[in-house]
């Protein structure tokens, strides 16, 4: 069962770093087309900075989740580092507990925004709900919460760029 949970993990991880990257990738073309409507055809698109937006919200939300999995946040564990080890092992689970009531949070009340956005309309895309641009909050939140489950019980996830050894010298 933990294997299981553990390569579904890895499969939802991988799934956060393909989304959050097509957002970034989108990102970084969006932009420079708007610069050039501007600048070089004197006439500016209006949806660039409004997309930029929404796909920024994708990487923050989604991104997130992936960057917690492999603790490539930014924290400060200083003081928790020089605590003996069943201290640092209990300040470990309420940290995990603490950023599991966030993903909670994020689940519900995100899922409450888009609820409640969803037959609302965005002035330059009429066609896209309001409540699908909200949907990376709890989908986001979701993933996170299934990361944090996966810390706790299984303890935190192989490092998917370990040192390899030089082929070269063989």
């Amino acid at each position: 069962m933990a294997g299981s949970y553990r390569r579904a993990m890895d499969y939802l991880y991988l799934a956060c770093i393909i989304t959050g990257s097509a957002a970034l990738v989108l990102i970084s073309a969006v932009i420079p087309w708007a610069v050039f409507t501007r600048y070089v055809l004197n006439s500016a698109a209006s949806w660039p900075e409004p997309l930029a937006v929404l796909l920024t919200i994708v990487v923050t939300f989604i991104g997130a989740a992936a960057g917690y999995r492999l603790n490539l946040h930014m924290n400060v564990g200083y003081f928790a580092n020089k605590l003996p080890d069943p201290l640092r092992s209990l300040t470990d689970l309420i940290v995990q507990l603490l950023m599991g009531l966030i993903a909670l949070f994020m689940v519900i009340w995100g899922y409450r925004l888009v609820e409640v956005t969803w037959h609302n309309t965005i002035a330059d895309f009429p066609s896209l709900s309001v409540g699908v641009t909200y949907l990376p909050i709890p989908v986001g939140g979701a993933c996170l919460l299934l990361f944090i489950i996966e810390r706790i019980f299984l303890g935190a996830p192989p490092d998917p760029i370990a040192p390899h050894r030089d082929l070269s010298a063989d």
